[in-house]
């Protein structure tokens, strides 16, 4: 099992070329094309010119604004991806989102930006709705990150649906890591059994041992991060949003702390 396509999301952020880097450095690992794809919509509240509330001049100027970042962004691509043969750009006039799921029945895994901390960028999604929908899995990359070695995986597992399908969807980094650990969280009820998905792992001539961590009082997102510390690992897999994405932005949660700030890349599905 392996990434035959890997695609990155592009916008005007200064975090942009180190995913693009870390995107097509992810590409030669895999001998997998790499897909750059932006897009940004064009805004329609114009100021009134003359007796009517817009003219087709002042839309006209308004979608060439947008062509202009849209060309920004494809110069970030370019100079990024470098010289790759196996490189292509998908871009339009849209909102990011519905561009970007449009775009993914294109690709295996979907590589992606943190969510801007000061307000939406221009051309950016928010992560968190990109893996709500996309039905890919999605590789979250921290500012400052232009490479990404899988050597040691921590796996944060809860036998939920989307956990089952974030292991089965990061299998092609599985089978290369020389170290896997399954991550248990003991939230004060109890942890989840890993022998199951252990031995599945295993089964694909994996290794992979697990362990389990009691949260001491602190949020289950810290002792899975802090878990991964301890096993130096550089990526983590998680199932996002099993307990629901409205209920996560009311009492916090797992997926929504680690989008905001896990220090190492994180790979989820939904």
């Amino acid at each position: 099992m392996t990434y035959a396509s890997i695609m990155v999301a592009v916008d005007l952020g200064a975090e942009a070329r180190d995913r693009v880097r870390l995107a097509g450095h992810l590409a030669d690992d895999f001998r997998a094309r790499l897909i750059g794809v932006a897009a940004e919509e064009a805004s329609y509240a114009v100021p009134p010119i003359g007796p009517v509330p817009a003219s087709a001049y002042a839309l006209a100027a308004n979608s060439e604004l947008i062509l202009n970042d849209l060309k920004r962004a494809h110069a970030v691509f370019e100079e990024a991806a470098g010289t790759r043969s196996r490189v292509e750009w998908r871009s339009n006039l849209d909102f990011p989102l519905p561009f970007l799921i449009g775009q993914a029945a294109a690709a295996d895994l979907v590589v992606v930006g943190r969510k801007p901390a000061s307000g939406p960028l221009l051309c950016s999604v928010d992560p968190g709705d990109l893996v709500m929908h996309l039905g890919r899995p999605v590789l979250v990359v921290p500012p400052g990150l232009d490479h990404l070695d899988v050597r040691r995986v921590a796996v944060g597992w809860k036998n939920t649906r989307e956990a089952r399908r974030a292991v089965r969807d990061a299998l092609p980094f599985l089978t290369r890591a020389s170290r896997v650990v399954v991550v248990s969280i003991d939230d004060g009820e109890s942890a989840d059994d890993t022998a199951d998905v252990v031995g599945f792992l295993q089964a694909h001539d994996i290794e992979a041992t697990a362990i389990r961590k009691e949260t001491g009082g602190s949020a289950t997102s810290l002792a899975l991060v802090d878990a991964a510390a301890e096993q130096a690992a550089d990526l983590i897999v998680t199932g996002a949003y099993g307990h629901g994405r409205l209920r996560e932005w009311v009492f916090g949660g797992v997926t929504r702390d680690l989008l905001a700030g896990a220090p190492v890349c994180c790979l989820m599905s939904h």
